[in-house]
C-alpha cells in the first residue's frame, strides 16, 4: 500500500492560544452509584458516571412496560379503553400496588396512571399478560425489543422491577429509554406529570406520585422513581425550560430526601453550567478537502445543516475543534455526501462529532489526474526512500 493513501488526517480549527483540553476531571460531583445527565435538545451527554454498569433499576424499569403498551397502542393492538383482566398471580404482587383483584377489569389509561403514579406493581403485571399471555413471555419480548431502541445494557425478568439476580439496566439505558419515550410518545407523556391518581378510591395513602421535583417550578414533568433495598433510592427524570429538555438519572442513594436534593441539583446545574454556541451555520465553509483522481483538486467540507453545540459556560478558552476526514479523498464524489467530521471537545464532556458533506459533486477526472495522481505516487515514495535512508 502507499504511504499517506489511507491515513486520518486532522485539521485543528480551534484551540485557544495552542492550549488544549486539560484532562477530565469531575464536573458534577454525586453520591450516586451511577448517573447520567443528557440534553435531549442539542443530543449532548453532559455529565455520567457509572454510565454503563448494569445495576439494579427497581421500579424504574415499569417505564420498559410503558414503552411496550404505548407501542401496543400505536400500533392499534389495545386503545386506552381497553380493559385487561387481573390475574390472582397480579392481585398479589406485594410492594406499591393499585389493590386490583380479580374482579377488576382496569382500562389501559387506569393502568397507565396507576404504574406512573402509584408504581403499582400489579398493574405491570396485568399489562404484560394482557399484551403477552404471561410475565414471562412479555419479559422476552422486552428483551427482544430492547437492543432495538438502544438499550445495550439491560436485561429483564419482569414487568415491574420486582428483585430478582438478573434484572439489570445501566443508567444510560434508562436515559435513552426516557428519552425515547419523550419523543415518540409525546402524545401519552402527559400522563408522567400527574402529581395523584387514586384507582377507584382504593388506596388513598398511595395515591401521590413520588417525582420529588413536580411542581417546583424547576421545569420537572416526569418520570418515574424507583427504591429497593439492593437499588437504594433513584430517579429517570426529565425538565425542559425554555427551548432546552435534560433527561437525568441516578441511582444507589440511601435515604428518600436524598433524592429530592439530588434531582433539583442535577437539574440546577444541568441548565445553568452551559451555554449554547454557534459552530457555523448550513452552508458555511469548515475547511478544504483535497481529491485524488477528480476532475477538481479540491472541495469544500461544508456544515450539512446549522451546528449549534452546549458548551460549559466556564473554561470555553480550552475548547478545541478540528476537523477529521481520510486523505486523499478519491473521486466520484456527489453534492452531500458525508466527507469530514468537526470533532469539538470540551473539558469535562465527552467528545462530539459532526457530519461535514462536501459542497459539490466531483466526477472521476480523465488523463491529467491520473498524472498528477502518478506523480504523487512517486514523489510519495521517494520521500520514503529518503526517510528511511536518514533513520
Amino acid at each position: 500500500m502507499v504511504r499517506g493513501l489511507s491515513i486520518l488526517f486532522a485539521v485543528v480549527l480551534i484551540s485557544a492560544c495552542g492550549v488544549r483540553p486539560e484532562p477530565a476531571r469531575a464536573a458534577y460531583e454525586t453520591q450516586a452509584t451511577a448517573a447520567y445527565l443528557y440534553d435531549l435538545t442539542t443530543d449532548t451527554v453532559l455529565f455520567e458516571k457509572n454510565a454503563d454498569v448494569p445495576l439494579p433499576p427497581a421500579s424504574m424499569s415499569k417505564l420498559m412496560t410503558l414503552y411496550m403498551l404505548f407501542e401496543a397502542l400505536r400500533d392499534g393492538r389495545v386503545t386506552l379503553d381497553t380493559t385487561f383482566g387481573v390475574s390472582t398471580k397480579a392481585r398479589q404482587m406485594g410492594g406499591s400496588t393499585m389493590f386490583l383483584d380479580e374482579t377488576d377489569r382496569p382500562t389501559v389509561e387506569s393502568l397507565i396512571k396507576g404504574i406512573i403514579v402509584q408504581s403499582g406493581n400489579d398493574a405491570c403485571v396485568v399489562v404484560a399478560e394482557g399484551l403477552a399471555g404471561t410475565e414471562d413471555a412479555f419479559a422476552r419480548q422486552m428483551n427482544t425489543r430492547a437492543p432495538e431502541i438502544g438499550l445495550t445494557n439491560s436485561t429483564f425478568v419482569n414487568s415491574s422491577g420486582w428483585p430478582s439476580p438478573n434484572h439489570r439496566m445501566s443508567v444510560r439505558d434508562l436515559g435513552t429509554l426516557a428519552a425515547r419515550l419523550i419523543t415518540d410518545f409525546p402524545e401519552y407523556y402527559g400522563y408522567f406529570a400527574l402529581e395523584e391518581y387514586d384507582f377507584d378510591g382504593r388506596s388513598p395513602s398511595n395515591r401521590f406520585n413520588r417525582n420529588p421535583v413536580l411542581g417546583l417550578g424547576l421545569g420537572a414533568d416526569g418520570l418515574k422513581t424507583g427504591h429497593t433495598e439492593e437499588a437504594g433510592y433513584g430517579l429517570v427524570g426529565s425538565a425542559k425550560q425554555g427551548e432546552r429538555r435534560i433527561v437525568f438519572v441516578f441511582t444507589g442513594l440511601e435515604e428518600q430526601a436524598d433524592r429530592r436534593q439530588e434531582a433539583e441539583a442535577m437539574i440546577n446545574w444541568g441548565f445553568r453550567q452551559f451555554v449554547s454556541k454557534s459552530f457555523a451555520k448550513a452552508g458555511d465553509i469548515v475547511t478544504e478537502i483535497p481529491v485524488w483522481l477528480g476532475n477538481h483538486q479540491q472541495l469544500n467540507a461544508v456544515a450539512g445543516s446549522d451546528i449549534e453545540l452546549l458548551v460549559p459556560a466556564i473554561g470555553q478558552e480550552s475548547m478545541e475543534a478540528r476537523v477529521e476526514y481520510r486523505r486523499p479523498l478519491e473521486a466520484p464524489v456527489a453534492a452531500g455526501d458525508e466527507v469530514a467530521e468537526l470533532v469539538v471537545r470540551a473539558r469535562d464532556m465527552p467528545e462530539k462529532r459532526i457530519p461535514l458533506v462536501a459542497d459539490r459533486d466531483i466526477v472521476r477526472g480523465g488523463f491529467l489526474p491520473r498524472v498528477r495522481a502518478s506523480a504523487y505516487v512517486l514523489f510519495d515514495k521517494a520521500m520514503g526512500q529518503v526517510q528511511t535512508l536518514m533513520e
